[in-house]
């Protein structure tokens, strides 16, 4: 199909965003245009902004706009416990629950061979050392309850129990709402070992 340059460019750019396949980056690509100037100059120094200001926090490698992310300069946070996740947007989901009130450790991503992804790729020498250096109790393995999750769990706490750290999973199984007959057998048998006294 036939783009002007500059429209082609565009869509060619939309089209590497995850999710956004030939017809979704076209569409876009055709709303930005029909948009103002204005707010097309508003997403275009959003992107930019968001690049220049956004790094990591020095302490547990969640985005933040400062040196030291909001949770870990929070004096009301629980510093003697660190819930341990793959990327960014699981703190969000985990933030979203309001009842988890300690800090957070950020990997990064998960061990995952099959992508050329190795522990020693990952933030996990940073979260030995913040475990040996502060008073820290528990570490809370957060992953995806996928086989690269698991696996990086699995390495996680052979590494942080030899420390005397109580190290947990957060429990994996049937959604709220679900229906045992609509579940697989692999959730089904994590409801079932995650089961607690009610």
């Amino acid at each position: 199909m036939y783009y002007p340059k500059s429209l082609a460019k565009l869509v060619g750019v939309l089209e590497k965003l995850p999710g956004i396949g030939p017809k979704s980056a076209q569409r876009i690509a055709f709303y930005i245009l029909r948009e103002s100037d204005e707010d097309a100059r508003n997403l275009a120094e959003a992107i930019t902004e968001v690049k220049d200001k956004i790094t990591q926090c020095k302490i547990c490698y969640n985005f933040s706009d400062q040196e030291v992310c909001d949770i870990c300069a929070s004096e009301k946070r629980d510093k003697a416990t660190i819930c341990v996740v793959a990327e960014p947007r699981d703190v969000i989901a985990m933030e979203k629950t309001n009842e988890y009130k300690g800090t957070y450790h950020v990997l990064q991503g998960v061990i995952s061979p099959m992508d050329g992804i190795g522990p020693d790729m990952l933030r996990i020498r940073e979260l030995q050392q913040r475990v040996t250096s502060n008073p820290v109790k528990e570490v809370i393995l957060a992953t995806n309850p996928t086989i690269e999750g698991d696996t990086t769990s699995m390495y996680l706490a052979g590494i942080l129990k030899p420390l005397g750290l109580r190290v947990t999973r957060i429990a994996h199984g049937m959604p709220v709402g679900g229906d045992l007959d609509y579940a697989d057998q692999a959730t089904l048998i994590r409801a079932l070992e995650g089961r607690r006294e009610i």
